[in-house]
């Protein structure tokens, strides 16, 4: 009996890695998160204790413009990270459950698995 390089080697699905389609899906989530701004905006709303933050409680907290902030919303918007309902004036977000489990799961944090040290 011979063994082939797929005995020998773990296959991409016991490995968890993502398929093509997925692996460009997630790629578009991490990069609206590769900017400061967009990625501390995510982190107010993914860790918000009420599960969801009004944009007026998030622009205090940093030094561009409200139509800079908007702008930066809008590009955690469509990369589905999060959602936004209009209450009158304002924009309540909260975090997308499934695209932040994707992401964890990628990155082995909900595996029980944790980074290695630098």
């Amino acid at each position: 009996m011979s063994l082939t390089t797929s005995d020998v080697c773990c296959s991409e699905s016991r490995l968890g890695l993502p398929d093509e389609d997925e692996a460009r899906d997630l790629a578009e989530k991490f990069k609206a998160l590769g900017d400061p701004v967009r990625l501390r905006l995510m982190t107010m709303v993914a860790t918000h204790p009420d599960g969801e933050v009004c944009v007026c409680e998030m622009t205090p907290h940093f030094q561009q413009t409200m139509a800079t902030i908007s702008y930066h919303l809008k590009v955690l918007r469509t990369a589905g990270l999060i959602i936004g309902d209009r209450r009158g004036t304002w924009v309540y977000y909260r975090a997308t459950p499934d695209a932040l489990h994707r992401l964890s799961h990628v990155l082995g944090l909900s595996s029980g698995m944790s980074p290695s040290p630098s």
